[in-house]
Protein backbone atom coordinates (compact mmCIF):
# COMPACT_ATOMS: atom_id res chain seq x y z
CA UNK A 1 0.00 0.00 0.00
CA UNK A 2 1.23 3.47 -1.04
CA UNK A 3 2.28 5.78 1.58
CA UNK A 4 -0.56 8.83 0.50
CA UNK A 5 -3.53 5.65 0.62
CA UNK A 6 -2.33 4.32 3.82
CA UNK A 7 -2.31 7.90 5.20
CA UNK A 8 -6.13 8.41 4.30
CA UNK A 9 -6.97 4.82 5.85
CA UNK A 10 -5.08 5.86 8.73
CA UNK A 11 -6.86 9.21 9.37
CA UNK A 12 -10.82 8.82 7.78
CA UNK A 13 -10.90 12.02 9.24
CA UNK A 14 -8.67 13.85 7.41
CA UNK A 15 -10.51 12.04 4.43
CA UNK A 16 -13.44 13.71 5.39
CA UNK A 17 -12.13 17.01 5.65
CA UNK A 18 -10.44 17.02 2.37
CA UNK A 19 -13.34 15.67 0.68
CA UNK A 20 -15.82 18.02 2.22
CA UNK A 21 -13.40 21.24 1.08
CA UNK A 22 -13.18 19.63 -2.49
CA UNK A 23 -16.27 20.13 -2.71
CA UNK A 24 -17.11 23.38 -1.13
CA UNK A 25 -14.27 24.56 -3.89
CA UNK A 26 -15.44 22.47 -7.19
CA UNK A 27 -18.96 24.04 -6.62
CA UNK A 28 -18.87 27.33 -7.71
CA UNK A 29 -17.05 25.78 -11.41
CA UNK A 30 -19.39 22.76 -11.53
CA UNK A 31 -22.60 23.69 -10.64
CA UNK A 32 -24.09 25.12 -13.76
CA UNK A 33 -23.65 21.45 -15.52
CA UNK A 34 -25.74 18.47 -14.97
CA UNK A 35 -22.25 16.94 -15.46
CA UNK A 36 -20.57 19.18 -12.63
CA UNK A 37 -23.18 18.66 -10.35
CA UNK A 38 -23.36 14.92 -10.79
CA UNK A 39 -19.84 14.83 -9.77
CA UNK A 40 -20.08 16.83 -7.04
CA UNK A 41 -22.94 14.55 -6.02
CA UNK A 42 -19.89 11.98 -6.21
CA UNK A 43 -17.63 13.93 -4.35
CA UNK A 44 -20.66 14.16 -2.02
CA UNK A 45 -20.80 10.80 -1.86
CA UNK A 46 -17.29 10.29 -0.99
CA UNK A 47 -17.71 12.90 1.75
CA UNK A 48 -20.71 10.45 3.06
CA UNK A 49 -18.42 7.11 2.58
CA UNK A 50 -15.76 8.71 4.63
CA UNK A 51 -17.77 10.11 7.50
CA UNK A 52 -18.52 6.38 8.07
CA UNK A 53 -14.49 5.44 8.58
CA UNK A 54 -14.55 8.36 10.73
CA UNK A 55 -17.30 6.74 12.81
CA UNK A 56 -16.09 3.46 12.71
CA UNK A 57 -15.60 3.41 16.43
CA UNK A 58 -19.19 4.37 17.37
CA UNK A 59 -21.92 1.95 18.03
CA UNK A 60 -25.04 1.53 15.59
CA UNK A 61 -22.84 2.82 13.17
CA UNK A 62 -24.05 0.02 10.57
CA UNK A 63 -27.54 0.78 11.66
CA UNK A 64 -27.26 4.04 10.65
CA UNK A 65 -25.11 3.42 7.36
CA UNK A 66 -28.57 1.65 6.30
CA UNK A 67 -31.32 3.59 7.77
CA UNK A 68 -29.58 7.22 6.63
CA UNK A 69 -26.64 6.76 4.75
CA UNK A 70 -27.38 4.52 2.34
CA UNK A 71 -30.50 6.47 1.05
CA UNK A 72 -28.92 9.75 1.66
CA UNK A 73 -25.99 8.29 -1.23
CA UNK A 74 -28.27 8.21 -3.51
CA UNK A 75 -30.56 11.03 -3.18
CA UNK A 76 -27.26 12.81 -3.36
CA UNK A 77 -26.81 11.71 -7.21
CA UNK A 78 -30.64 12.18 -7.73
CA UNK A 79 -30.42 16.14 -5.87
CA UNK A 80 -27.25 16.95 -7.94
CA UNK A 81 -29.57 16.17 -11.07
CA UNK A 82 -33.21 17.35 -9.91
CA UNK A 83 -32.02 20.57 -7.65
CA UNK A 84 -35.36 22.44 -8.46
CA UNK A 85 -37.63 19.53 -7.50
CA UNK A 86 -38.84 20.55 -4.11
CA UNK A 87 -40.31 17.09 -3.34
CA UNK A 88 -36.23 15.84 -3.86
CA UNK A 89 -34.79 18.33 -2.25
CA UNK A 90 -36.80 17.72 1.07
CA UNK A 91 -36.06 14.19 1.04
CA UNK A 92 -32.85 14.66 0.49
CA UNK A 93 -32.48 17.37 3.37
CA UNK A 94 -34.92 14.80 6.10
CA UNK A 95 -32.24 12.04 5.38
CA UNK A 96 -28.81 14.07 5.17
CA UNK A 97 -29.41 16.65 7.96
CA UNK A 98 -30.07 13.63 10.89
CA UNK A 99 -27.19 12.00 9.11
CA UNK A 100 -24.48 14.25 9.33
CA UNK A 101 -25.68 15.24 12.60
CA UNK A 102 -25.06 11.95 13.90
CA UNK A 103 -21.65 12.03 12.30
CA UNK A 104 -20.68 15.05 14.35
CA UNK A 105 -22.09 13.22 17.80
CA UNK A 106 -19.89 10.39 17.25
CA UNK A 107 -16.77 12.13 16.02
CA UNK A 108 -16.82 14.44 19.08
CA UNK A 109 -17.47 11.40 21.41
CA UNK A 110 -13.87 9.93 19.37
CA UNK A 111 -12.75 13.69 20.15
CA UNK A 112 -13.57 13.13 24.10
CA UNK A 113 -12.83 9.59 24.35
CA UNK A 114 -9.37 9.75 25.89
CA UNK A 115 -7.04 12.94 27.06
CA UNK A 116 -4.43 11.87 24.26
CA UNK A 117 -4.87 14.24 21.34
CA UNK A 118 -3.19 12.34 17.96
CA UNK A 119 -2.83 13.68 14.20
CA UNK A 120 -6.59 12.14 13.06
CA UNK A 121 -8.14 13.90 16.25
CA UNK A 122 -6.86 17.13 14.81
CA UNK A 123 -8.15 16.24 11.31
CA UNK A 124 -11.46 15.38 13.37
CA UNK A 125 -12.01 19.02 15.25
CA UNK A 126 -11.72 20.31 11.98
CA UNK A 127 -14.09 17.72 10.20
CA UNK A 128 -16.67 17.75 12.59
CA UNK A 129 -17.14 21.17 12.14
CA UNK A 130 -17.40 21.14 8.46
CA UNK A 131 -20.41 18.20 9.48
CA UNK A 132 -22.46 20.59 11.89
CA UNK A 133 -22.16 23.08 8.86
CA UNK A 134 -23.36 20.88 6.61
CA UNK A 135 -26.26 19.51 8.70
CA UNK A 136 -27.76 22.80 9.58
CA UNK A 137 -27.05 23.90 5.54
CA UNK A 138 -29.40 20.68 4.95
CA UNK A 139 -31.53 22.31 7.99
CA UNK A 140 -32.33 25.18 5.90
CA UNK A 141 -33.35 23.65 2.50
CA UNK A 142 -36.19 21.62 4.51
CA UNK A 143 -37.03 25.00 5.26
CA UNK A 144 -37.16 26.79 2.37
CA UNK A 145 -39.19 23.77 1.01
CA UNK A 146 -41.99 23.87 3.91
CA UNK A 147 -41.61 27.39 4.54
CA UNK A 148 -40.62 29.23 1.06
CA UNK A 149 -39.17 32.66 1.35
CA UNK A 150 -37.52 32.02 4.21
CA UNK A 151 -34.42 33.34 3.00
CA UNK A 152 -33.95 36.04 1.11
CA UNK A 153 -30.76 38.60 0.17
CA UNK A 154 -30.89 41.95 -2.62
CA UNK A 155 -31.68 38.90 -5.51
CA UNK A 156 -35.05 37.93 -3.71
CA UNK A 157 -36.47 35.19 -2.11
CA UNK A 158 -35.37 31.09 -2.65
CA UNK A 159 -31.43 30.33 -2.14
CA UNK A 160 -29.57 27.38 -3.55
CA UNK A 161 -28.17 25.20 -1.51
CA UNK A 162 -24.85 26.37 -1.42
CA UNK A 163 -26.18 29.45 -1.02
CA UNK A 164 -27.25 27.93 2.08
CA UNK A 165 -24.20 26.35 2.76
CA UNK A 166 -22.39 29.67 2.80
CA UNK A 167 -24.85 30.98 5.41
CA UNK A 168 -24.30 28.05 7.85
CA UNK A 169 -20.72 28.93 7.57
CA UNK A 170 -20.74 32.15 8.26
CA UNK A 171 -23.41 31.27 11.52
CA UNK A 172 -21.61 28.72 12.62
CA UNK A 173 -18.35 30.75 12.74
CA UNK A 174 -20.20 34.23 14.26
CA UNK A 175 -18.13 35.78 11.17
CA UNK A 176 -21.20 37.46 10.18
CA UNK A 177 -20.00 37.71 6.66
CA UNK A 178 -23.38 36.21 4.66
CA UNK A 179 -25.66 38.53 2.63
CA UNK A 180 -28.69 36.45 2.90
CA UNK A 181 -31.42 36.74 5.80
CA UNK A 182 -33.36 34.37 7.50
CA UNK A 183 -36.65 36.70 7.43
CA UNK A 184 -39.12 33.59 8.42
CA UNK A 185 -39.50 32.81 11.89
CA UNK A 186 -38.68 28.85 11.62
CA UNK A 187 -35.80 30.16 9.72
CA UNK A 188 -34.22 32.51 12.49
CA UNK A 189 -35.22 29.95 14.79
CA UNK A 190 -32.67 27.63 13.07
CA UNK A 191 -30.34 30.39 12.42
CA UNK A 192 -30.07 31.27 16.69
CA UNK A 193 -29.80 27.36 17.45
CA UNK A 194 -26.61 27.12 15.54
CA UNK A 195 -25.17 30.75 16.66
CA UNK A 196 -25.05 28.95 20.10
CA UNK A 197 -24.08 25.63 18.71
CA UNK A 198 -20.86 27.55 16.97
CA UNK A 199 -20.34 29.34 20.38
CA UNK A 200 -20.36 25.79 22.46
CA UNK A 201 -18.24 24.09 19.74
CA UNK A 202 -14.98 26.95 20.18
CA UNK A 203 -15.52 26.73 23.81
CA UNK A 204 -15.55 22.59 24.45
CA UNK A 205 -13.88 21.62 21.91
CA UNK A 206 -10.90 23.81 20.59
CA UNK A 207 -10.47 24.79 23.80
CA UNK A 208 -9.85 21.10 25.05
CA UNK A 209 -7.76 20.62 22.26
CA UNK A 210 -5.24 23.34 22.56
CA UNK A 211 -5.33 22.78 26.53
CA UNK A 212 -4.60 18.67 26.18
CA UNK A 213 -1.93 20.01 23.43
CA UNK A 214 -0.31 22.53 25.87
CA UNK A 215 -0.10 19.75 28.40
CA UNK A 216 1.58 16.94 26.00
CA UNK A 217 4.26 20.10 25.41
CA UNK A 218 4.60 20.83 29.06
Amino acid sequence: MSRPIHYLTAHPSAMLLGAQLLQVLAWPFLEDSIVGRAFLGVIGMLAVGSAVLAVRRTPNVSRVVIVLGAPAMVLTLVEAVFRDNDAIVLASGLLHAPFYFYVSYAMLRYLFHDDEVTTDEYYATGAAFTVVAWGFAYVFSVVQVVWPDSFTNAEGFGRPWFELLYLSFSTLTSVGLSDIVAVGAQARSVVMVEMMVGVFYVAMVVARMVGLTMMRRR
